[in-house]
């Protein structure tokens, strides 16, 4: 089976490269067929590694990406030499150069690097990836957006940290579980509006007191909020597409898929 690379459809600096994979092409089997790149997720061990080298050798990525233990929160990490280290409070300590240390090893759902030996890498099979770069090519970014990190301002955190105007930062948004797919309670809908009734307009209501819920034009309106207007992407499902990507909400036991960016000297 021919992998299967999405790459984004933006009008990013020529130096900047970035990717989201799906579930074709790897070695995995059965629920995590076939390109899962998750460790984390009950996947035969060997077939993860070569997945994951199989990534590396296609793309030419200057080395491993950065993967990241994702936890649904606000957190973001910097990787490589940052100018002026980022206060730990909403952003990981992680400056400096990567040695010894073992992957997943952070727990953050952002990562940022002005560095061209670095790639900036999430994981998701549902949850929306957004990936951020600047006009001139010198800051990129990798976002995990989920509910639980959107209602808490992952997106907000990732824009201050990359401390460039956000009317020069350009935005794609991966594929993720779609609009007429995404059901969710008033837990969540309450979570999300609270502080930004305009998120109102990405809920419809269903029966039984349930919500289908627009990840992507959240994700758009906390952009906009935050003066990022230069926004592309969406427009793919994870839940409905069975035969190019994995979905945790459609069959639970699954494999995931990677959204990666990169700065090329």
């Amino acid at each position: 089976m021919a992998t299967d690379w999405i790459a984004p459809d933006w009008p990013a600096p020529a130096n900047v490269r970035a990717v989201s994979t799906t579930r074709s092409g790897g070695v995995s089997r059965g629920a995590y067929a076939s390109f899962n790149l998750g460790t984390h997720v009950g996947d035969d061990p060997r077939a993860v590694a070569e997945n994951r080298l199989q990534l590396r050798t296609e793309l030419r990525l200057p080395r491993e990406p950065y993967w990241l233990a994702q936890v649904h929160g606000a957190q973001v990490t910097t990787i490589g030499h940052f100018d002026n280290p980022l206060s730990p409070t909403n952003v990981g300590d992680r400056v400096g150069v990567r040695v010894g240390k073992a992957a997943e090893e952070t727990t953050a759902d952002a990562a940022i690097t002005r560095s061209t030996r670095e790639v900036c890498a999430i994981m998701t099979a549902d949850c929306l990836p957004v990936l951020l770069c600047d006009r001139t090519g010198k800051t990129v970014a990798a976002v995990h957006c989920g509910w639980r990190g959107l209602a808490a301002g992952i997106l907000e955190n990732t824009l201050a940290a990359m401390r460039t105007p956000p009317t020069e930062i350009l935005a794609w948004l991966g594929p993720a579980i779609g609009p007429e797919a995404y059901e969710v309670g008033d837990e969540v809908r309450a979570a999300l509006t609270k502080a930004h009734p305009e998120a109102d307009q990405a809920f419809e209501p269903r029966a039984g007191g349930k919500w289908l819920c627009d990840l992507c034009l959240i994700a758009s309106q906390r952009l906009r909020r935050a003066s990022v207007t230069h926004i592309y992407g969406g427009g793919f499902c994870t839940y409905s597409e069975r035969e190019r990507f994995f979905s945790y909400r459609r069959d639970g036991e699954c494999g995931r898929m990677a959204s990666l960016i990169w700065l090329t000297a």
